[in-house]
């Protein structure tokens, strides 16, 4: 089983341009979306978090559950479900703002124990960032880690809810040697400073870097690197794409029986390019599709 750790939210979308267009509510949130496309592609996924007993945290679960997602572990609240509102440019990219105080999400705490099935645990987004759960993530990752468990880490940065820059990349550098898989955007490594060779030394056995319609890029400890090119696609919105990759990738490598250091280091030029093409088509599926809607398993074929 993967085990994904994180927010979901709802994504208020515009449906026209200009401030005031109608916002249609979306299941959101990067933790989420990782988990229903893990769910999609068939592989056992759970879904660690904690949502709220309103109609929009009813929602987000049974999202879930239409996934074949296990929900059993997620934490529950009277808070409202946070919400981010999303402004889409006319390359399709997204941008958000977020309504977070007080909200379910991020009075999560860790679990006593994960699922006796999980081989990885996937981290990211917001729920590193907003305390008192970002702190229950953090210890959620290092005991997942000692466990001997494969870790994966998308930071997904969203600037406007980092109140203290350098402490956040501080704080990044320091969960590097708990994370066997960080992936990373090409422009959220620019913002975290350092290069991937740099976070290799720190811990990580493979980092990937995804730079959109350009493709994706894997740097491995042995030095190696590998390269593929975007699927080309009509572009609706970017919405959950790096959630789709992350979730391919591991979907991928548990289909390997690759969810191991060791296991990472054995894949060479034509596994880690294999993985590479497929974690691409799924993105492009998703980018086709107005919000964060990843592919089923039948729109891919068998990895």
């Amino acid at each position: 089983m993967i085990v994904v750790a994180g927010e979901a939210l709802i994504d208020l979308v515009p449906q026209g341009a200009g401030a005031l267009a109608g916002l249609k509510p979306a299941l959101g949130g990067g933790p989420y979306n990782t988990a229903v496309a893990l769910g999609r592609l068939g592989s056992p996924t759970a879904f660690c978090s904690r949502t709220s007993y309103d109609a929009f945290g009813e929602a987000l679960l049974d999202g879930l559950r239409r996934a074949d997602v296990d929900v059993s572990g997620v934490q529950r609240g009277t808070e409202p479900t946070t919400l981010a509102v999303a402004t889409i440019d006319g390359n399709g990219s997204a941008a958000y703002s977020f309504y977070v105080e007080g909200t379910a999400d991020r009075l999560f705490t860790a679990p006593a124990e994960l699922p006796a099935t999980a081989r990885a645990v996937s981290f990211g987004t917001c729920s590193l960032v907003l305390e008192p759960g970002a702190s229950a993530y953090e210890e959620l990752m290092r005991t997942a880690a000692g466990q001997g468990l494969f870790t994966a880490l998308d930071p997904n940065i969203r600037a406007g809810l980092i109140p203290d820059a350098d402490a956040y990349r501080a704080r990044f550098r320091n969960w590097l040697p708990s994370v066997t898989l960080l992936k990373v955007s090409e422009e959220d490594a620019q913002w975290l400073g350092g290069t991937p060779r740099e976070w290799l030394t720190a811990g990580p056995s493979a980092v990937v870097i995804t730079r959109g319609g350009d493709g994706l890029t894997v740097f491995t400890r042995d030095g190696a690197e590998h390269s593929v090119p975007g699927e080309k696609v009509e572009v609706v919105d970017t919405i959950g794409a790096g959630d789709t990759v992350n979730a391919a990738l591991l979907h991928g490598l548990s289909a390997q029986d690759a969810l191991s250091a060791e296991a990472l280091a054995g894949l060479g030029a034509d596994g880690w390019t294999r993985l590479l093409r497929f974690a691409a088509r799924a993105a492009a599926v998703t980018c086709s599709r107005a919000g964060a809607e990843p592919p089923f398993a039948a729109e891919l074929g068998e990895f």
